[in-house]
């Protein structure tokens, strides 16, 4: 090729290089939080001999090589295309609603862990190209911290102090400090601001206080506190001397209410066998009425065989005068028994012995 025909070429083809460029590729990384809202810029240029439809392209570049790019939102034909990536829906848009004036810039609202990646701008405008990467990561703010204290409160322990977010991004860093006074740490304390451990060794009564931890990492900062109280070491001996003293009281008194029960439940017992061999021994007591009867009826017999020659003396017993059950007892049975009128008239109106008496009973 002639010299001044690659001269022309080399020209025209710096001059293709010239007509369309990117201006805003000074920053190429940001680091947000998440909930917060960022701005990839993408700014060019544009030149006369760039004369083909603008087109301005948002992808995100898969940390895969394997996997295809996804269109995010797109510039056509004059025309807003964002329905493509379904997982920004509603929180993306360009910064300016007319990219035509040279700004294709992106804002990205309601930041969130997922949206970290790798973003590129492509603008296109024949016969110009040209596009430019930016590296988001999408941070979790400290949140959530607790503090907390292990080891017995006591004077001449170790006391440890623990701090931990319960979200937060790495690297989180964990500082603790004093409130009040001059905020410094004990003397004999050790920090670890990577677990967020504040070891104090052989407490005092100064340890006392509250204490404060501060969480952060590179987007933002949270904090807890914690009340210390050391205290004398406690009378053990004492409290063990109580216990058993204590312990020997209650099984005291539980076997004294076995006793008790034992005791009571036995003369329950007693009374029930005492009461039951009475009931054996007395027979039952005939009715009142079946003597009346069988009385009445003896009598009645007796005056049916008597002459009126022996109805001399006789008088008529009155009906309140009928013996009740312990008529039938022997004389034997009870030697203060008298005979009673009804006898002695029936032995004076049928003179009988003893034997024959006896039979008619």
């Amino acid at each position: 090729m002639e010299p001044r025909l690659l001269a022309l070429v080399l020209l025209c083809c710096a001059g293709l290089t010239r007509s369309l460029s990117i201006t805003s590729a000074d920053q190429s990384m940001f680091e947000k939080a998440q909930g917060e809202k960022v701005t990839l810029p993408c700014t060019f240029v544009l030149s006369e001999e760039d004369e083909g439809p603008l087109d301005i392209e948002w992808v995100l570049i898969p940390a895969d090589n394997q996997k295809k790019e996804q269109i995010i939102i797109m510039y056509a034909v004059d025309r807003i295309y964002n329905h493509y990536y379904a997982a920004m829906t509603g929180r993306m848009q360009f910064t300016n609603p007319d990219p035509r004036s040279g700004d294709g810039s992106l804002d990205i609202l309601n930041l969130k862990s997922a949206d970290t990646g790798t973003y590129q701008c492509k603008v296109k405008k024949a016969p110009g190209v040209q596009s430019q990467k930016i590296q988001l990561t999408v941070l979790v703010k400290p949140a959530r911290t607790k503090c907390s204290i292990e080891g017995s409160q006591e004077i001449g322990n170790d006391i440890i102090l623990k701090c931990a977010s319960q979200e937060g991004s790495p690297l989180l860093s964990y500082d603790w400090r004093r409130v009040a006074g001059t905020q410094e740490l004990p003397a004999t304390s050790v920090l670890n601001k990577n677990t967020g451990e504040l070891l104090l060794k052989n407490a005092s009564q100064d340890y006392s206080g509250t204490y404060s931890c501060v969480a952060s990492n590179r987007v933002g900062t949270d904090e807890c506190f914690v009340e210390l109280n050391v205290t004398p070491p406690i009378n053990t001996a004492g409290i063990i001397a109580g216990a058993i003293v204590g312990t020997l009281l209650g099984l005291f008194l539980l076997a004294f209410l076995v006793f008790c029960c034992c005791k009571k439940h036995r003369e329950k017992k007693y009374e029930k066998e005492v009461h039951h061999d009475i009931r054996e021994d007395v027979p039952p007591p005939k009715s009142r009425s079946s003597t009346a009867r069988s009385y009445i009826g003896s009598n009645r017999s007796s005056l049916g065989s008597m002459s009126p020659s022996n109805m001399e003396g006789y008088t008529k017993t009155p009906y309140s005068q009928v013996p009740s059950e312990d008529f039938e007892r022997t004389t034997g049975q009870n030697p203060n028994f008298a005979p009673s009128k009804g006898k002695k008239l029936f032995e004076a109106v049928c003179p009988l012995g003893n034997s024959e008496y006896s039979v008619m009973r």
